[in-house]
């Protein structure tokens, strides 16, 4: 026989037996209704009466304790600081993002009914229902923000995305020396957190909004109360005194869901001196274009959009979902907001690339003037910077 195909036989079979002798651990301490400890873990896997060795044992509890309170076989991939989203395209491919763009992995599930009972698990360990009925479902587990999608919607097997929130945030110095932004944008952008305008972050998946916006939040005065309102809580600025609330889906019978739009309703209740909205994707931009036109300055948010000047299309099609016109809109955005700072992810990784003024147009409509932006490793001034340089000097 082949060495080669005696060595993958073998891998197999090793394989093999470590999904059984997890099953049959994981059946052990799910007998009863007892807490599952570490203790009651070492005397399952001592009870299989398998002579493991020290290594071995210590390799089984920890794929146990990934089946019943991680993610699995997914769970070596969480534990790598450097991963942020693990997706799942049905059991034959694997992929991460590392910082790096998106890389398959070398992991191979079994069966599609092992994904479907991983992701069902993790739906439900979130308090929600995956299944026919349900077949596209998120939640929001401690640090993991998890996305499943089931046959037939999605036509290779059930999907499962996972978003890793790392607990470590970057500094707006680390920023700048990474190359994220130049010294001139970096300036500016101080300037806007400390004379208080208002301002989006906007940018595709996956270009670091969330990121830069806590970076940005952390140059606030420390007397100041930052109000974060979020569909998954993602934000952490380096900040002495920030309260955060969180949007809450129905349960099973579809009761009990608090949205975005009357979280920021909440917010405004908590006396914030910075409001903030992680990231507006419906109604919601109604009530912060409001808050931000009845005195509270400081506010920030991200927004989803392709481009700086494609922002006030994005917050028209928003707003329309509240009931708002495209006139009033404008009129309201051009009253409320100052700036919009736009990132992309490009080859040498996640930069801003313009910064931009909101104005109206002498046609009465809502646009977003450059006033910088990115030229290789530094920025060069658009027509709007003097509009900025006004605004940063005069404050709100």
């Amino acid at each position: 026989m082949n060495s080669h195909i005696r060595a993958r036989r073998t891998r197999r079979t090793v394989l093999t037996t470590d999904q059984a002798m997890v099953a049959q651990v994981r059946d052990a301490v799910l007998s009863d209704a007892e807490p599952v400890t570490g203790a009651r873990l070492a005397a399952a896997v001592q009870s299989t009466g398998r002579l493991l060795g020290a290594e071995g044992a210590f390799r089984t509890l920890d794929r146990v304790r990934a089946e019943l309170q991680g993610l699995g076989p997914l769970q070596r991939f969480a534990e790598d600081p450097a991963v942020t989203d693990i997706l799942v395209n049905g059991p034959g491919a694997v992929w991460v993002d590392d910082g790096s763009g998106l890389q398959r992995t070398d992991l191979t599930l079994s069966s599609d009914a092992e994904v479907r009972a991983l992701a069902t698990r993790l739906i439900a360990a979130g308090g929600r229902r995956l299944d026919d009925g349900n077949p596209c479902v998120d939640v929001r587990l401690d640090r993991f923000r998890v996305h499943a999608v089931l046959p037939p919607l999605s036509t290779g097997g059930t999907l499962l995305s996972i978003r890793i929130q790392r607990q470590r945030s970057f500094s707006f110095d680390e920023l700048v020396a990474s190359g994220a932004l130049d010294t001139r944008m970096s300036t500016v952008m101080r300037g806007i957190i400390s004379q208080r305008l208002n301002f989006l972050i906007s940018g595709a998946t996956g270009t670091g909004k969330t990121t830069l916006l806590a970076a940005m939040l952390s140059l606030s005065g420390h007397h100041e109360r930052l109000v974060t309102v979020e569909d998954s809580a993602e934000l952490s600025p380096a900040h002495p005194h920030v309260v955060g609330l969180q949007s809450k889906h129905g349960n099973v019978e579809g009761s009990g869901s608090v949205d975005l739009a009357e979280l920021v309703r909440q917010a405004l209740r908590m006396r914030p001196d910075r409001l903030v909205v992680g990231e507006c994707r419906g109604a919601e931009v109604r009530e912060l274009l409001a808050a931000m036109n009845t005195g509270h300055d400081g506010a920030g948010g991200t927004i989803h959009a392709n481009s700086a000047a494609s922002v006030p299309a994005r917050l028209s099609a928003l707003a329309a979902l509240a009931g708002m016109e495209a006139g009033p809109l404008a009129l309201q955005a051009a009253n409320a907001l100052d700036v919009v700072i736009h990132v992309v992810r490009a080859g040498t990784g996640r930069t801003v690339s313009e910064i931009g003024v909101v104005e109206m147009s002498a046609e009465g409509q809502l646009v977003v003037g450059t006033a910088l932006r990115r030229n290789g490793t530094s920025s060069e001034s658009g027509p709007s910077w003097e509009a900025l340089a006004v605004k940063l000097q005069r404050g709100r």
